[in-house]
């Protein structure tokens, strides 16, 4: 539903937009950041429906012309699918700035939201963000600019500088169990997803209803064995492996909390924490369900070497996150653990 009260966990967020409205000082642009999965869109959408009006029965005709992308003061530009996913500067000139040099339409205000800005207007291709800023310098009145941003420095500062920023955080445990329960996922298959989600929703339904959790213990289970066995051949296998594994992120995310289990299995902090009395899992645990295996690897695993390759997963996330080439990182990772040196 597009209203700001369905928007969960983001407190701080909604009460600003919704003083803007209020006091009717609706700024020109708007940055939202934060991860993707949390609210963003939805809530750039119930924002231009409550900017817009109207209350009572039309309410509803508005905001379903609004879902289906049918109304004409509330226009939705997506990366391109084709080719790099940037928007190509002939199409900000030809689609994009003629909607707001002329809109509203049929409104007193018209908003256009850019979902993943970062990816359709990157640092690095900057021509399309620049043919946006002069109409963000001198916007029309009654005309806002909704950039969503996950990576929001990927956007030139110019750009950045020309929105008011509103923070969108990772969604709480709890408002996530009650979506993937919402959707009919069962309990056992909730915690590793919702461990493995980074507070995104879609993620966590993405890793819930395809089992991909599941898959993520696997491949955790698959590098541990390679690192192990201290074969060459076999550690390279499974850093190729974990290279190429989808999403990347979560891939480590899994690697990562199998080894904090380990560590908590091994100094004895697998108890139930508050689960109920007929689920014997251990609730802060992201592979609560596999507790025998992780049993089992806590014996021939001491604490300080399943703390240390946390932090070696750690510094590989941070290697990636400052574009490290990912095969070399990720040979580094699991190389650098078969050395029981935690990674390099």
């Amino acid at each position: 539903m597009l209203t700001l009260d369905a928007i969960e966990a983001q407190g701080s967020a909604v009460a600003a937009l919704r003083r803007a409205i209020a006091r009717d000082r609706v700024a020109s642009a708007y940055l939202f950041e934060g991860p993707s999965g949390v609210g963003k869109e939805q809530a750039a959408l119930g924002f231009a429906a409550e900017a817009i009006g109207p209350g009572g029965a039309d309410a509803a005709q508005l905001r379903e012309r609004i879902a289906g992308d049918k109304h004409p003061d509330v226009r939705v530009f997506r990366p391109r699918d084709e080719g790099k996913r940037n928007i190509p500067v002939d199409f900000v000139r030809d689609e994009i700035l003629p909607v707001a040099r002329y809109a509203p339409f049929e409104s007193a205000r018209a908003f256009l939201v850019f979902p993943d800005a970062d990816v359709s207007f990157p640092m690095e291709q900057p021509a399309a963000a620049n043919a946006l800023l002069k109409t963000l310098e001198e916007p029309r009145r009654g005309v806002t600019f909704i950039l969503l941003a996950p990576r929001p420095d990927a956007l030139l500062q110019t750009i950045r500088s020309r929105c008011q920023r509103l923070r969108f955080g990772p969604l709480p445990p709890a408002t996530l169990e009650r979506i993937l329960a919402e959707r009919g996922v069962s309990p056992e298959a909730r915690g590793p997803a919702i461990a493995l989600a980074g507070g995104r929703a879609d993620r966590a339904l993405e890793l819930a209803e395809q089992g991909r959790a599941a898959a993520m213990l696997a491949l955790a289970l698959d590098v541990d064995a390679a690192v192990a066995s201290r074969r060459p051949g076999r550690i390279t296998d499974a850093a190729e492996a974990l290279a190429k594994a989808e999403p990347l992120a979560v891939a480590l995310d899994a690697l990562g909390r199998f080894y904090r289990d380990v560590a908590c299995v091994a100094v004895g902090a697998a108890d139930t924490g508050g689960a109920p009395e007929d689920d014997p899992r251990p609730t802060h645990l992201a592979f609560g369900d596999a507790l025998d295996t992780l049993r089992q690897r806590a014996r021939g695993l001491s604490v300080m070497e399943a703390t240390r390759r946390v932090a070696a997963v750690e510094r590989a996330r941070r290697s990636l996150a400052r574009n490290a080439n990912v095969q070399l990182a990720m040979d580094a990772l699991v190389f650098g653990m078969s050395r029981g040196q935690g990674g390099s």
